[in-house]
């Protein structure tokens, strides 16, 4: 069969890469959710892939940049553009649509701006446009401060992001409301529960679902200093098998599953992440941080690799956690009252801030806030077999 062609756009969103479609750009068939859109979806980022490189797609064989977005004119009121997020596993054949991508998230405002997505008489010739996003997969209200310059979107500046090599243009995003349904951000309505893993010990944990669902773990509990890089995990297969272990049994207690069995098939959340007290290292770059540069570390797992920074959504959650005295990453910061939390990552550092309130006796998060860059890398189409839009 002859290859067809779909109109793509490759953007570069925080330290996230991913392929952006608009919906109706798309065939018929992966206009509506099913499988018709997951294989299209799969067979762009070049998944599944045995040999783990994704050679034969737009993926880069990373949980950063095997990701899909799809785009379209807002159906809610008092919104511009409906955002859907696509994890593609990259050795099988799933594509995960429970959470969000933060850091693709700065690049959506962007793309609908060019995409006459946002009404021509909300974006000024100079100055800010404010880019009113619903995200889908989670139900919530984002909003991107997208720079424009002569009535277009400003990609180049001089803001400058750990993890991303070049400076560029700062997009500031507010997730508005971040904690996933009502009642506490904390699930079980504790800000630290005791988690047992059989056949690997008892731990105290922070479990909380704002921004993304995420398990927080005292680095010392695990054996870790809270200053590793990627390869001092990612290359231990004995470790990396533990963490998902301690990620299936924080899911069942956390309500997101029912059996540990169930986390393979929702590799994108929970995410799994643990903290420790500031101290002096080296990122991946070779950059020095002093321990006086941050509150706290944060290191965080993605589709069970160590990230090479931090999730956007990951982000949100150490931020609201941090604002919440008494939870393991308020703890590590310092304790106390915050609305913001500088961390430190393995690629560098990250400010972000947050507002947490109690109320009737449970704590829900009202607003995260961070700055993040964006960039269009390439235009044009992508091409997949004929074959896989019928599939």
């Amino acid at each position: 069969m002859n290859q067809v062609k779909i109109p793509a756009t490759y953007m570069r969103g925080g330290t996230s890469k991913g392929v952006f479609f608009s919906l109706t750009d798309l065939p018929e068939a992966a206009q509506v959710p099913g499988a018709a859109r997951d294989s299209i979806l799969l067979r762009v980022i070049g998944s599944p892939d045995p040999y783990g490189q994704q050679i034969d797609g737009m993926g880069g064989a990373t949980s950063s940049t095997s990701k899909t977005v799809i785009l379209a004119k807002s159906e809610q009121p008092d919104h511009d553009v409906d955002y859907l997020f696509g994890q593609v596993a990259i050795n099988k054949a799933f594509v995960d649509w429970s959470g969000n991508c933060g850091n693709l998230t700065a690049a959506v405002g962007a793309f609908a701006i060019s995409k006459g997505l946002v009404d021509a008489d909300r974006i000024p010739q100079n100055g800010i446009c404010t880019v009113r996003i619903w995200q889908k997969n989670i139900q919530k209200t984002i909003i991107a401060h997208v720079p424009i310059t002569n009535g277009e979107v400003q990609e180049t500046g001089d803001f400058e992001l750990d993890g991303v090599t070049f400076p560029a243009a700062e997009v500031v995003i507010e997730f508005m409301d971040p904690a996933d349904g009502e009642g506490s951000m904390f699930p079980t309505g504790n800000v630290v529960d005791d988690l047992h893993v059989p056949g690997i010990g008892d731990f105290k944990v922070t479990m909380i679902n704002s921004g993304i669902p995420t398990i927080f773990f005292n680095a010392a509990d695990i054996g870790y200093t809270g200053t590793e890089l990627q390869k001092d995990i990612n290359g231990d297969a004995d470790a990396l098998a533990r963490f998902e272990t301690l990620r299936a049994y924080g899911a069942v207690k956390m309500g997101l599953i029912k059996d540990i069995s169930e986390a393979a098939e929702r590799q994108h959340t929970p995410k799994i992440a643990f903290v420790a007290p500031p101290s002096a290292y080296t990122t991946s770059s070779g950059k020095q941080v002093a321990a006086g540069d941050i509150d706290l570390h944060v290191r965080a797992l993605s589709m069970g690799k160590l990230h090479h920074a931090m999730m956007g959504t990951a982000s949100v959650a150490i931020a609201t956690a941090a604002a919440v005295p008494g939870t393991l990453v308020n703890l590590a910061a310092g304790g106390g009252e915050r609305d913001a939390v500088t961390f430190g990552h393995a690629s560098g550092t990250l400010r972000v801030g947050a507002s947490a309130a109690l109320e009737n006796g449970e704590w829900t998060a009202t607003k995260a806030v961070m700055s993040r860059s964006a960039r269009v890398l390439m235009e044009g189409w992508v091409r997949i077999p004929a074959d896989s839009i019928s599939a």
